[in-house]
């Protein structure tokens, strides 16, 4: 197989011939400790090196859907072929790791673009689509947000309207897997070598819409369930395909967590960044203090509580992300006061003011 057809780059390849001896390959999918690799002469089973396990310090150090990897070998007939090196990723999508653990997930590497897609029924949520939006922007790639299933909803102008309002940067197409237009203004972004990930929850099309592209049934599907809209999971691993046209879509498992590791509130709340830039104090909290802009903004309807609110989670949770308890209250301290010892200033200060 000719690499450029999995996206391999001139980047990836004078880094790839540093390493003599080794192969260029590109991780497809991956079974536990087995990963499925895309090579000059087909698909093989390979798997890390004991030197690589060894010198791994966390979950995201090895290989991911996605990945450039070099390898001892270009076939597998007599074993699995060895994973030696993870080549430097150009993007990397990462969400905090499911569970109470500090470890981070690489939902996909080296994507060009990330299809967050979120359907036009009971699923659609503008503050998850604030999450996904915020790692999202971080990850390298460019974020398009992809409403689906449009042929079940009948207020889509509502809709669309408080989907434009916090997309801010980021493009937003409507699609539908019904018919064949329905999908068509996806493909404007689906061009040869260019790699996509298609992200989102259970049941909002995303296998299906792969599908459609690829003119055959490659990913199984099912239907939503319909007491309460949700879908059921299909897509059990991360997969990298090849479409017909050239290009290379990953498809996800819809993802019930998603925990923040790290995030890009520059661009996914530039809106409320540049407002905060205006008010009369730098270290404005937005709540009580005079002159604030994003308190004028809301009270003007430019600015959603709710999005400021969302805004104030996600930088808590990566702000506290990893830190113990006592950490977690030095840092709500700071947030409020500046330091603890101004904190012990205002104490003092309101202790007084009662006396009196």
């Amino acid at each position: 197989m000719n690499m450029k057809i999995i996206g391999i780059t001139d980047r990836f390849t004078q880094e790839a011939a540093l390493y003599e001896g080794l192969f260029i390959g590109r991780i497809s999918s991956q079974s536990k400790d087995l990963y499925h690799v895309i090579t000059d002469f087909g698909e093989i089973h390979a798997e890390v090196s004991g030197r690589f396990r060894f010198e791994a310090e966390r979950s995201c150090d090895y290989p991911a859907v996605g990945d450039f990897v070099m390898l001892d070998r270009t076939d597998d007939k007599n074993g699995n072929a060895i994973i030696h090196k993870v080549l430097t990723r150009k993007s990397c999508f990462e969400r905090k790791a499911a569970g109470t653990g500090n470890d981070t997930q690489v939902v996909a590497a080296n994507i060009d673009f990330v299809f967050l897609c979120m359907s036009l029924n009971q699923d659609f949520n503008l503050r998850r689509l604030e999450r996904y939006l915020s790692i999202a922007w971080n990850s390298g790639a460019a974020p398009v947000i992809l409403l689906t299933k449009s042929d079940l909803c009948d207020n889509l102008q509502q809709l669309l309207s408080k989907v434009s309002a916090i997309a801010v940067g980021a493009d937003v197409i409507v699609a539908s897997s019904i018919s064949e237009a329905g999908y068509q203004p996806i493909i404007e972004f689906l061009k040869p070598g260019k790699t996509a990930a298609f992200m989102g929850s259970s049941g909002v099309g995303k296998s299906t819409l792969i599908n459609r592209l690829a003119g055959s049934e490659l990913l199984a599907t099912a239907e939503i369930r319909s007491d309460d809209g949700k879908g059921r999971h299909t897509t059990t691993k991360r997969e990298l395909l090849v479409l017909p046209n050239g290009s290379i879509v990953i498809d996800t498992p819809g993802m019930r967590e998603l925990g923040i590791e790290n995030a890009d509130f520059s661009k996914a709340f530039s809106d409320i960044d540049e407002l905060a830039k205006q008010c009369r104090f730098h270290n404005c909290s937005h709540s009580r203090e005079p002159g604030c802009e994003v308190k004028k903004a809301i009270q003007q309807g430019l600015l959603s509580i709710e999005r400021l609110d969302n805004y104030r989670k996600l930088k808590r949770e990566t702000d506290y992300e990893g830190l113990n308890s006592r950490r977690i209250e030095e840092e709500k301290i700071n947030a409020m006061f500046g330091s603890k010892a101004e904190m012990k200033q205002m104490k003092k200060y309101l202790n007084t003011k009662k006396k009196r």
